[in-house]
């Protein structure tokens, strides 16, 4: 009887550090495409300060083609906690940059100041409302973001400069490069609303399925 206890608690202590058997990872999909912008949206005209007045400075508008696709409605697994997750929002030639920010929550962002004079960054947004003061170059201020939101982006010493972070609650989403494409992998199968947000607004939204093996689908947008 002893012998057949010990055999059986052998079998049991074997079976608790077997490796777990691994699933095969379900199929996911890629959407990708490109958003045409077709009325781009200027940048306002620059009014140096005193502070600038003879520094020699290259105005330019940058980003303003950006556009944001994500989904309205996620799939569970976006909900997945993240790691450490940092982006960086330059003040250079008194312009924010990116002048769009795609994001998760609880992200940190850093606003250094790259510019020969003083800047202020702040926002007052109802997901972040936040006035990091004004600092001169070379230094750097963070936010963290914990909701989901449009947060607006000012600097009360230049009217002209203004930005936009988007904070998303999942991972479906991305910003367009300077061709007006996008990318969101590993995408589950199933039927969703793909939006495709510019300047403040949700110009236009499509309903895209990614079929039950996955695979690549081509979605474009063209906003106005």
């Amino acid at each position: 009887m002893l012998r057949r206890l010990l055999t059986l608690a052998s079998a049991i202590a074997t079976i608790g550090v077997l490796p777990p058997a691994h699933a095969s990872p379900a199929p996911a999909g890629t959407l990708r495409g490109r958003v045409d912008i077709r009325n781009v949206v200027m940048a306002p005209e620059p009014r140096p300060g005193i502070s600038e007045l003879g520094v020699d400075m290259a105005y330019e508008g940058m980003d303003r083609r950006r556009a944001v696709v994500y989904f309205e409605t996620a799939p569970q697994p976006a909900f997945e906690e993240g790691g450490e997750m940092h982006a960086t929002m330059k003040q250079e030639n008194e312009t924010f940059v990116p002048h769009v920010l795609a994001i998760r929550v609880g992200t940190v962002v850093d606003f250094p100041n790259a510019d020969p004079f003083f800047h202020n960054v702040f926002s007052l947004s109802k997901a972040k409302r936040f006035d990091l003061g004004r600092y001169a170059r070379g230094r750097s201020k963070s936010v963290r973001f914990d909701e989901p939101g449009i947060v607006r982006v000012f600097c009360d010493i230049h009217s002209h400069m203004n930005a936009f972070i988007l904070v998303f609650a999942h991972r479906f989403f991305d910003a367009t490069d300077g061709q007006g494409r996008y990318r969101i992998d590993q995408v589950p199968p199933g039927t969703y609303t793909l939006a495709a947000w510019y300047e403040g607004t949700v110009r236009q939204t499509r309903a895209v399925t990614v079929p039950p093996d996955g695979g690549t689908v081509d979605v474009d947008f063209a906003v106005r």
